[in-house]
C-alpha cells in the first residue's frame, strides 16, 4: 500500500500556518476525569510568539479535564461555502495545556494582546474564573484537502 503522507515541504508549513492565523475558534479534544473523550468549541487565538492559545473558564468541563490531564488536540480549519467539505483544509494539532492565570507574570500582557483579535472577550477576560491556556504543539496532522496529508511537528509550525 502506497503512505498516503507526503513530505513536508514549505507549502504545508504556510497553509498550516495561515489555518492558525485565520482561526478565531477551534474543536478542542480532551479526556474527561471519567476517561471519555470529550469535543467541545473554544475560542483560539496565537500568542505574540504565534503559539496557539485560548481564554477559558474554570466551571468549564474542558478546563477541568485539561487541568486533570494537560494531553488534548485542536482542530482548526472551517469549510468553505461551496463544495464537499471534506476537500477544505484542516489542521489537527496534538498538544499540551498549561495554564496562565490572572495575576501570573505575563498575563496582561497576553490579555492586552488577545484582545486585539478578540475585543468581544474584554466582556469577561477579567472574571476570575477564566484563565489562559496555552497549547504546546508536540505534532501537528495537515489535510490540505484529497491526497495532500501531511504530517509536522512543532518546528514546522514556528514552535519548539
Amino acid at each position: 500500500m502506497t503512505n498516503p503522507i507526503r513530505p513536508t515541504d514549505d507549502e504545508a508549513r504556510a497553509l498550516a500556518g495561515d489555518l492558525m492565523a485565520k482561526a478565531r475558534f477551534a474543536a478542542l479534544g480532551v479526556i474527561t476525569e471519567t476517561g471519555t473523550p470529550l469535543v467541545t468549541r473554544v475560542a483560539f487565538g496565537l500568542d505574540p510568539d504565534g503559539g496557539p492559545i485560548s481564554l477559558v473558564s474554570s466551571l468549564s468541563g474542558h478546563t477541568r479535564a485539561l487541568v486533570g490531564n494537560p494531553a488534548c488536540s485542536l482542530l482548526v480549519g472551517e469549510p468553505g461555502d461551496k463544495g464537499d467539505p471534506l476537500t477544505h483544509p484542516r489542521l489537527s494539532l496534538i498538544c499540551r495545556a498549561s495554564f496562565l492565570r490572572h495575576g501570573d507574570e505575563g498575563h496582561a500582557e497576553l490579555a492586552a494582546h488577545y484582545l486585539r483579535d478578540h475585543p468581544k472577550a474584554k466582556l469577561y477576560i477579567g472574571f476570575a474564573d477564566f484563565a489562559f491556556v496555552r497549547f504546546q504543539i508536540t505534532e501537528a496532522h495537515l489535510n490540505g484537502g484529497f491526497g495532500k496529508a501531511f504530517h509536522l511537528n512543532a518546528g514546522d509550525l514556528g514552535q519548539g
